[in-house]
Order: C-alpha cells, then sequence, then structure tokens
C-alpha cells in the first residue's frame, strides 16, 4: 500500500517520481484511488488543459513539443499526457515516453506521461480525467494532452480540455475532411502544421471556408482561428500561444471557462457512476434476481425495459 498523502506532499513539490506512483495509481483502478482523488481534490482545478488532436502524421507530438519549450520560456510548469494505442500483448502504451520530447526529459519543470487507450474509444486514455487533476494538483500551470491518431468520430478531448486544438497538415486529405462533420466541428484553434509544404495556403483557404458555413455567431462569440505552424522548427508556436491565450481569455470573460470545467466534472462523476452501475450488474450474472426477470421475459409476462427498470431499482436501493 502506498502512502498517500506523503506521495501526493512529494508531487507538490515537483517531484516526478510521486507524481508518476500517483498515475500508476489511476491507471491499475488501484483500492487507493479514492483515497488518492479525495487527497487531490481541494489542490486542483488551476491549471489550463489544452487538447490537441488530429489525424496520424499531422505533427501531434512535435506540435506539442514545441508548445512545451513556449511555455517554459515563460515561466510555466508542464504536464504533457501523450495518449498512445496500446499493445494488444501487454496493454502498455505502444510508442512509451515520446521520443520526439526529449528535449524536456531532464526539465524539472515538465513532467511527460505516456498512456494506453487499452481500447477505450475516442482518442483518449479511460484514465485521463484523472491524470489531468494529478498533475493539476502537482503544481502545472499548464496540461497538454496529446490524443492518439484519431478518426472523424473520435472527439472525446473536446469533453477533457479547456481548449482542444485540431491540427491538420497539407497533402494529407485534411481538406476532405474539412466537409465532414466530425473532428473539425469541436475545434477552439485550428493549426495549420507542416506550412512550408505546397498546399498549405489552400489547406486554410479551405478550412476557412469550411468553418465558416453555416456558422451563426452571435456578435462577441469565439470565433476559431487558424494559425500555421512549422512545429519541426518551431515557427508560428508563439502565434498559437497567443491563440490559446486569447481564448482563454475570452471564456473567463463570458464564464464559458467554468462552465466547461462544470460539465467535465459531471461527465465524470456520471462515468464513473454508470462503471460502478455496470460492475454490480456484472456481478450479478447467475443471481436470482436476474434469473427471475429474464424467465418472465421469455414467457412474455415482461418486456425487457421493464425488466431492466426493475433491476436498476433493485441495484439503486440496495
Amino acid at each position: 500500500m502506498q502512502d498517500v498523502p506523503s506521495l501526493v506532499e512529494q508531487a507538490r513539490e515537483g517531484r516526478p517520481r510521486a507524481v508518476a506512483r500517483l498515475i500508476s495509481l489511476v491507471e491499475g483502478a488501484s483500492p487507493q484511488l479514492r483515497e488518492v482523488m479525495a487527497a487531490l481534490a481541494p489542490l486542483a482545478g488551476h491549471a489550463y488543459v489544452v487538447g490537441l488532436t488530429g489525424s496520424p502524421g499531422v505533427g501531434k507530438s512535435t506540435s506539442t513539443s514545441a508548445l512545451v519549450s513556449a511555455y517554459r520560456r515563460a515561466g510555466k510548469r508542464v504536464g504533457v499526457l501523450a495518449v498512445d494505442p496500446s499493445s494488444p500483448f501487454s496493454g502498455g502504451a505502444l510508442l512509451g515516453d515520446r521520443v520526439r520530447m526529449s528535449d524536456h526529459a531532464s526539465d524539472p519543470g515538465v513532467y511527460i506521461r505516456s498512456m494506453a487507450t487499452r481500447g477505450h474509444l475516442g482518442g483518449l486514455a479511460w484514465a485521463a480525467p484523472q491524470a489531468i487533476r494529478v498533475l493539476d494538483a502537482a503544481g502545472c500551470d499548464v496540461i497538454l494532452v496529446e490524443t492518439v491518431g484519431v478518426g472523424q468520430s473520435e472527439v472525446e478531448i473536446a469533453a477533457q480540455a479547456d481548449t482542444s486544438v485540431v491540427l491538420l497538415a497539407p497533402g494529407m486529405g485534411d481538406g476532405i475532411q474539412a466537409a465532414k462533420a466530425g473532428i473539425l466541428e469541436i475545434g477552439d484553434v485550428y493549426v495549420v502544421n507542416k506550412a512550408d509544404r505546397d498546399g498549405a495556403d489552400a489547406t486554410a483557404r479551405e478550412l476557412n471556408h469550411m468553418l465558416g458555413l453555416g456558422e451563426s455567431r452571435a456578435a462577441g462569440d469565439w470565433r476559431p482561428p487558424i494559425v500555421k505552424t512549422v512545429a519541426a522548427r518551431g515557427e508560428g508556436t508563439d502565434e498559437l500561444v497567443e491563440a490559446l491565450e486569447k481564448h482563454r481569455a475570452w471564456m473567463e470573460e463570458h464564464g464559458v471557462l467554468a462552465a466547461r470545467r462544470a460539465t467535465r466534472a459531471a461527465g465524470e462523476v456520471e462515468s464513473i457512476a454508470v462503471t460502478a452501475l455496470r460492475e454490480r450488474i456484472a456481478d450479478l450474472r447467475g443471481d436470482a434476481r436476474l434469473g427471475a426477470l429474464a424467465e418472465r421475459i421469455v414467457a412474455g409476462e415482461l418486456d425487457p425495459y421493464a425488466a431492466a427498470d426493475t433491476l436498476v431499482e433493485g441495484l439503486t436501493s440496495t
């Protein structure tokens, strides 16, 4: 058993090993998870969470690394959650700690953690919300969450970040994707990376056109900017940080930031409650109550929805 109060204190002091152990308790759904979350609750809620998503190959890791450098120049402590696909054998992250971020590995003001999706859809790991809270409580000013290379329907990052950044690159078919519903509807800031390539200006123009189709923004509403970058050389990174800070200021001014965080907390509570109910239902396999309801359905005495209502009522009342 881990000494949770001691780990939390060490994490607040910026000790990476303590942060790593706390996140491992989260990822492993440790029996001490409730104790960890209770200890972190009064310490979290200060970090600015930025999500970076986009198709594979657009330069998410390189862009994340460039943002880390920019925020460190500004004196900010930075946490990075890099979500990777899972190994089908071990369940761990296939890529491990990102090679592209190795420049920051020895920086005590940066904490980088790779997390495996472990089959969870949506581009994130199931433990991402709790891991974000660990980094927040550990004193990170900015937390960058880099998703798995995602498709159009994997938009979970929008529910976990204060600001969502969608990256595209010229010559990768992203222009066609811009016409479709999904990932390109969640962005607060759009980035055309690898802007030194042919077609970057055309990609930006087409994206701007697609963002304007059907939009009905009132005066004062946020209009997502489009920033062109060459992340591998750090070009455009300052402009990206400026766009992020403008969005943060706009959210604070209009009460959007607090509303997003409340929605995020509500979703986390719902997820935990649903998981607990699923576990209790799974425990009913072979239980007499479930068997009796099944027999009544087969006999035509009860429909499945009414049976489910009866089961839920029984679970929630015990």
